[in-house]
């Protein structure tokens, strides 16, 4: 068994000795002091129970023991960085890489932005985005696919096993038609609408496990109806496409309206049927601390700020 106090810290200031060979200059690179610097070689040689240096004045000079126990020293701690760096990469922390989900609502502005910030802040970081709904995206995180999410929260307060919540902006929920359509003409100048003057609507959807869908559901119960849903898809700028063709209307966050201000009206929806989206950053509790991860907290509160109102 090795003696305990053989320890990595004392191999490198070994090191740095053997590097300038002169206790100060070793001293003024690891910023200590001479006496600690000079402690630490006596104690290497009382562990291994052999002469590592002879004294020249104030000086030591390194004998061939030293030499060989520096260059076993230089590989095991090489071998000791690489191995904390790549257990680090494969935990997924400070790797230079960001695995960021998002809905795809939020790529139309906020996630832009986000991610210009976030390279100014750290720029050598690669940051892999990838869009899907609610459901998938929190499936990824727990299983460690991706470090952290931009998603819709039901309710402000929820919890998530082992992952920590960061609310970021509230968003209401619209009712978007085709600008030249009958439904448009119902919208008026001003103010919210009331769902149930679009009953007789045709309407496209989002697939189940979209905070959208799961949104609008509950304010066509609360209308007392059941939509006439021509078709469902998988992403909402595929909707939006689809409502801008005039194959029927959608209820759709508010933040979506910025993509589309020719083709499509928009007009917010009545109180009594709002589900306003929590958005919010979800990452693993244990990442809560890790600069990379840092860094995207940060940026993420500095861009909600122009999304609350």
């Amino acid at each position: 068994m090795l003696n305990p106090e053989l320890t990595l810290r004392k191999l490198e200031i070994l090191l740095a000795f053997m590097e300038k060979q002169h206790i100060g200059r070793a001293a003024e690179k690891l910023s200590m002091s001479n006496v600690s610097v000079h402690r630490a070689l006596h104690s290497l040689e009382e562990v291994l129970r052999c002469p590592l240096f002879v004294h020249n004045g104030r000086n030591l000079n390194p004998l061939p023991a030293a030499e060989t126990l520096a260059r076993y020293a230089s590989e095991l701690v090489a071998l000791t960085r690489r191995a904390v760096e790549a257990t680090r990469e494969t935990a997924g922390f400070s790797n230079g890489r960001m695995r960021l989900g998002s809905l795809y609502s939020l790529t139309t502005d906020f996630v832009p932005r986000l991610i210009l910030g976030l390279k100014q802040r750290r720029p050598e970081l690669q940051i892999d985005l990838s869009m899907d709904s609610n459901q998938n995206m929190m499936a990824k995180l727990q299983d460690q696919h991706l470090d952290a999410v931009l998603l819709s929260l039901k309710d402000r307060e929820q919890q998530v096993a082992g992952m920590e919540i960061l609310p970021l902006f509230e968003d209401p929920l619209y009712l978007a038609a085709p600008a030249h359509s009958q439904a448009a003409s119902h919208f008026p100048a001003s103010g919210t609408i009331d769902l149930k003057t679009f009953q007789k609507e045709r309407f496209v959807a989002l697939n189940e496990g979209f905070a959208t869908t799961q949104g609008a559901d509950e304010a066509f119960r609360e209308a007392g109806f059941t939509p006439d849903t021509v078709t469902r898809l998988d992403d909402i700028f595929s909707l939006m496409n689809l409502v801008q063709a005039g194959v029927g209307c959608a209820i759709v966050p508010r933040r979506i309206s910025q993509a589309y201000s020719k083709g499509v009206v928009f007009a917010e929806l009545d109180s009594q049927y709002q589900n306003r989206q929590q958005i919010a950053m979800v990452f693993p509790r244990n990442k809560e601390r890790d600069p990379d991860t840092l860094s995207l907290i940060a940026e993420a509160r500095m861009v909600a700020k122009s999304y609350r109102t």
